[in-house]
């Protein structure tokens, strides 16, 4: 797990951008705090930053490998989990134990088409100097990041924004887009989008070549439909065995391996599979867990929580012998952390629910260099309520954001006669539910379920790994997602629903073909989303933090409204900004949030 970064150009010296190089190196250093290197020519200026897992000492990059009198150079990010796989098939000599080495082989036997052949999760840039070309990819599900900004003489890129942002090419601006994006979408973002004017991301299951007749790019995965004719039985043991293969895989490790346990389904599943796994090699399992100060005192039930996880994590921490540990975290900790979390992700975003993420891994760093989490698992087995509750299920607009209304009151005047707000929104929902293939053979309802599916897969699912990979990664945390197996997604897309829906719960099938690695307590235990502070300390924080802002000159109250910020801080309205994970208290901290990522970054509106 690493940063990458470079400049490429077919008409400039790259070798005279050494010094930005390191400014984009020293941005990136978070992410691999272990080793650095820069490879420099005439065309290419690659930089890494490496953590290190696999092959402690012969991963360093970047990686050069000569091959038929050809050189080929490679920056990577990620991890392959099929790595043993690949090495007898390519049946070639390698220097190194690191799937680095395997990657670049991979590419020079297989041309593009190597990525078709990857189980991990990835971004990486291979350099080829006798063809004059740069190839790009990032992982199917899209685990790993790759920004990048294309100039009429050069293609710049980074792991993160923040990086790019380094390049003294690069204008620090957003337009009437970025406010869009800002205000209408945050925390998801349009794939494909960096909300900097010009930034753009490549997208999950996107690769291609960059060469002097510019940036050429292809989908080589996306989700397909397909008959599958299995009974419930069969469907069941398909699904434990994908499961149980994608996280064995994933604890293949030369450093110490957590998880991360909330007492639910999916991290519950994960630390059951790794323990015993751990077991059989006399080692004991470390789990983590998030709480916050005076939790218990403050909260309240509701539909999207119906109980709080400790008792849940107490029963699988026995259930396990796990070594757990509880990371507890206080309102003044967590307003601290709000700043961090726009350093850690680039852009502001889920408030607390960041910076309480920022904060656990920080501890569990101090444990492991990589960790197991539950990501994808409702987004691929329905986990979700607007999976199963009917009326929101129908609702044509993104189930977890409909509050376009309210949002678009924020948006300054300026941005607000340029862009169409429920526009920008629906068109955004209605391409991405309209992408989502399906069969002639499909019911209504299965119809919808697919596009529930893609909606989730390519919106809800990218932020959450956004939020996962940056947090971690800025304490030189890796953390792997065994649900973010392709194979399972492409099999899940083609599961019928009644199956999923088994006996009227979320994720029935996932936990009728995984229940004998639960206590029937935590099997059957109703779906509950990540845990955020009840505390009604922190919206009084955030409140205050807020209310300083805009009694001082800022930036923010020419992207946003005044009278709706203060309106916001008369705490009026309690509308859902984001589904279950941001309310009022939320909302009122991104605000703070994004007042802090306009000044950090310099940014201007144009």
């Amino acid at each position: 797990m690493c940063g990458i970064a470079g400049i490429i150009s077919f008409k400039e010296d790259m070798r005279a951008e050494l010094e930005t190089c390191k400014k984009m190196q020293t941005a990136l250093l978070r992410r691999g705090p272990d080793q650095r290197g820069v490879y420099l020519s005439q065309e290419a200026a690659l930089v890494h930053t490496r953590l290190s897992v696999i092959d402690i000492s012969g991963g360093r990059q970047p990686m050069t490998v000569t091959a038929d009198g050809r050189e080929y150079t490679i920056v990577y990010n990620g991890e392959l989990y099929n790595t043993a796989e690949l090495r007898r098939e390519l049946g070639c000599e390698f220097a190194t134990r690191s799937d680095t080495e395997v990657v670049l082989r991979s590419y020079i036997a297989w041309g593009e088409h190597c990525v078709e052949r990857f189980n991990g999760i990835f971004a990486f840039a291979v350099y080829e100097p006798a063809e004059h070309r740069v190839f790009f990819a990032r992982d199917r599900i899209g685990v790993k990041p790759l920004f990048y900004y294309e100039t009429d003489d050069k293609l710049i890129f980074a792991s993160e924004l923040s990086a790019l942002l380094e390049n003294p090419d690069i204008p620090h601006e957003i337009d009437e887009y970025g406010a869009a994006e800002l205000l209408l979408m945050a925390p998801s973002r349009t794939q494909g989008c960096g909300v900097i004017r010009g930034m753009k991301e490549l997208k999950s299951g996107e690769c291609g070549y960059y060469s002097a007749d510019g940036l050429r790019l292809r989908t080589y995965w996306r989700l397909r439909a397909y008959e599958l004719n299995e009974t419930f039985e069969q469907t069941a043991e398909h699904t434990r065995e994908l499961v149980l293969d994608a996280i064995r895989r994933q604890l293949v490790s030369d450093v110490p391996v957590c998880t991360f346990l909330s007492g639910g389904l999916d991290s519950s599943l994960i630390s059951s599979v790794a323990a015993a796994e751990l077991k059989k090699q006399g080692k004991r399992l470390d789990t983590f867990s998030v709480d916050y100060r005076d939790n218990d005192k403050y909260f309240q039930k509701s539909h999207f929580q119906p109980n709080s996880d400790n008792e849940y994590i107490n029963i699988m921490a026995e259930y396990l012998g796990s070594e757990h540990h509880w990371v507890v975290v206080d309102t003044p900790e967590l307003v601290g952390e709000l700043e961090a979390a726009v350093d850690a992700r680039g852009l502001p975003a889920m408030a607390d629910v960041d910076a309480s993420m920022l904060l656990l891994c920080r501890e569990i760093k101090k444990a492991g260099t990589v960790a197991l989490s539950g990501e994808c698992a409702d987004e691929l087995f329905g986990g979700y309520p607007w999976y199963r509750d009917k009326d929101i299920r129908e609702t044509d607009g993104f189930p977890w954001a409909q509050s376009t209304a309210y949002r678009s009151r924020f948006m300054c005047e300026r941005y607000a006669r340029l862009i169409d707000a429920d526009e920008y929104v629906y068109s955004a929902y209605r391409r991405t539910a309209d992408s989502a293939e399906r069969l002639d053979t499909d019911s209504p309802l299965e119809r919808r379920m697919r596009e529930m599916t893609e909606l989730n897969f390519r919106w809800f699912m990218q932020n959450l790994l956004d939020r996962k990979d940056r947090m971690s990664m800025y304490s030189g945390l890796e953390v792997r997602v065994p649900f973010c197996d392709h194979r399972i997604a492409e099999y899940m897309y083609n599961v019928k629903w009644e199956y999923k829906d088994y006996m009227g719960r979320e994720k029935g099938l996932l936990r009728e073909a995984m229940s004998e690695w639960l206590p029937e307590s935590v099997l059957w235990r109703k779906k509950s989303p990540y845990p955020k502070t009840h505390n009604p300390a922190f919206l009084a924080a955030v409140t205050e933090r807020l209310r300083a802002i805009l009694a001082e000159d800022t930036p923010l109250t020419e992207l946003v409204r005044r009278e709706e910020l203060e309106r916001l801080l008369r705490h009026e309205d309690r509308v859902q900004w984001y589904g279950q994970l941001m309310n009022l208290p939320q909302t009122i901290a991104y605000f703070v949030q994004l007042d802090y990522w306009l000044k950090r970054y310099g940014i201007r509106l144009v």
